[in-house]
């Protein structure tokens, strides 16, 4: 698969395709044509007044012209001391979104680089050459600059990259792919730093992410009410109807999908003495339903900054090139603490109704923990306390990052978003998001094991088997910790929603 890069138009599965699958990536002839008349204005105006990033300093050093001749060597020095991240370097799949997105914002024809420099991206992309950009040096505003600068050292053949697998020096893997370092000059050194493309990248993979694991979530959901012998009428479609919040009657429309038809749910309809089921069973299209209206929201967020040009400054079409505040990453910031926020308290409950299978006086008439045999075995006692631990942890990730501010650049730079560190801990959230999933995964099958001669219902059956496939059914205490870690593999993609289609349950998505 092959995407065209006209500029507009790049939608979150283009991202998630190049940066996940390794999709190629191709610059278009519209696209080349209006990156080439941006570079004809920036051309002209260098041998005018002096021009913010063109002919001066940066951010508080924008007061000093600079002369013709070391424009150049000021481009050059800008990606060399921005390139000042530390720590470990972020993901493959970050670095791959990052140069894409760059090169989209530069294909809208507003930053005045030349062609070149986006094909040099596009390259990159196409040989399998990621930049080896270190966690820390965002502060969101203006947008990423130590990590862009990072990915456009790569370019230059300076810094070091992987590629097909192993570290080595940018210039050595230009070499080995037939490429050849570019320089920059005017304007070109700022239109590769100055940019929100990597927070915007992480937040399209989390929107990706988190898309996936609220449909498992519901999936996971209904498999809890089988094994605590709960019941399915509190997500009866005339209850829904009278809090017509669109995320919690798409939830429950799941979970009746799930259990439609179950011997399990139908096994006590009659004769069973609970009035009602706990709030984690209850409510779950509540929470669920929420964290779907949240995610929605970030994902029209990140639609829109896809359709954004982000630079500074900009080249407008009539020639005039002005300053603009659109690198400043507070749309993202928001959208992705709210986004960690509401997917917390989806492992948040998550725990809880765990907590209730395993839980003797609570799980109607299931074995303490699950154990094979009582006292002797500890069963899924302890998985509890791994879940336990991610869901305590994503109340601190919770938190918002984009509430808080540095002032930097001697006082130019006075409010920054921190969106970087916002969408930093909200893939540290989903990650723990799915672990806690796997965990109740493990539990809920074991529970409707233990219901024998009962059986679930289609679709709830369809993942039991599934994770049957990897993971054996009740029995003594075995080393656990591969047991999760098949069950998380499984829910990284998309197993659980094909199993379910295939049993005849349509599930809502995205």
């Amino acid at each position: 698969m092959t995407i065209e890069l006209h500029g507009p138009g790049v939608s979150i599965s283009d991202v998630v395709a190049v940066a996940r699958t390794g999709s190629a990536v191709e610059l278009s002839t519209d696209a080349i044509d209006r990156m080439q008349a941006a570079r004809d204005v920036v051309e002209r105006l260098a041998e005018g007044e002096p021009k913010y990033g063109i002919s001066t300093g940066f951010g508080a050093l924008a007061t000093v012209s600079i002369a013709p001749e070391r424009r150049a060597a000021l481009q050059t020095a800008l990606v060399r001391s921005h390139a000042a991240g530390m720590g470990e370097p972020v993901e493959d799949e970050v670095v791959r979104a990052m140069v894409f997105l760059r090169a989209r914002t530069l294909a809208l024809g507003f930053s005045g680089a030349r062609p070149l420099v986006a094909q040099a991206m596009v390259d990159v992309l196409n040989a399998r050459i990621s930049a080896i950009v270190p966690e820390y040096g965002s502060l969101g505003a203006s947008g990423d600059l130590a990590p862009l600068a990072h990915g456009a050292m790569a370019l230059m053949g300076e810094g070091e990259v992987m590629h097909d697998g192993v570290r080595r020096p940018a210039a050595d893997a230009l070499r080995a792919a037939g490429l050849e370092p570019i320089s920059f000059k005017e304007k070109e050194g700022l239109a590769v730093t100055n940019g929100t493309d990597a927070i915007l990248g992480m937040l399209c993979l989390a929107v990706d992410d988190a898309q996936r694991l609220l449909t498992q979530a519901d999936m996971i959901t209904a498999m809890t009410v089988e094994g605590l012998l709960a019941t399915d009428s509190p997500f009866a479609d005339e209850l829904q109807q009278l809090r017509p919040q669109p995320g919690q009657a798409d939830s429950a429309a799941n979970l009746r999908a799930m259990l439609s038809d179950s011997p399990i749910v139908a096994s006590h309809k009659d004769d069973d003495v609970r009035v009602q089921d706990a709030y984690s069973i209850r409510c779950t299209p509540s929470v669920h339903g929420a964290a779907r209206d949240t995610l929605a929201h970030v994902t029209t967020v990140a639609n829109n900054e896809l359709a954004s040009a982000i630079d500074n400054p900009m080249v407008l079409a009539d020639g005039r090139v002005e300053s603009c505040g659109n690198f400043h990453g507070a749309p993202l910031g928001f959208a992705a603490d709210f986004l960690a926020i509401a997917l917390a308290e989806v492992g948040a409950i998550a725990e809880r109704r765990m907590d209730r299978m395993l839980d003797k006086t609570r799980s109607h008439q299931l074995p303490p923990f699950l154990a094979d045999e009582v006292g002797v075995d500890s069963g899924l006692m302890i998985g509890h306390y791994t879940a336990a631990a991610m869901a305590s942890e994503n109340k601190r990730l919770a938190v918002p990052a984009s509430v808080d501010s540095l002032p930097t650049s001697g006082m130019q730079e006075d409010h920054v978003s921190m969106a970087w560190g916002a969408v930093r801990k909200l893939r540290k959230v989903i990650d723990n998001v799915r672990r806690i999933l796997a965990v109740e995964y493990v539990i809920a099958a074991r529970a409707i094991d233990l219901r024998s001669p009962l059986v679930p219902a289609a679709a709830t059956g369809a993942v039991h088997a599934l994770l049957r496939e990897s993971v054996l059914g009740p029995g003594p205490d075995r080393y656990l910790s591969p047991d999760l870690l098949a069950a998380e593999e499984l829910l990284r993609g998309d197993a659980l929603l094909s199993a379910v289609a295939n049993a005849g349950a349509r599930m809502r998505t995205f």
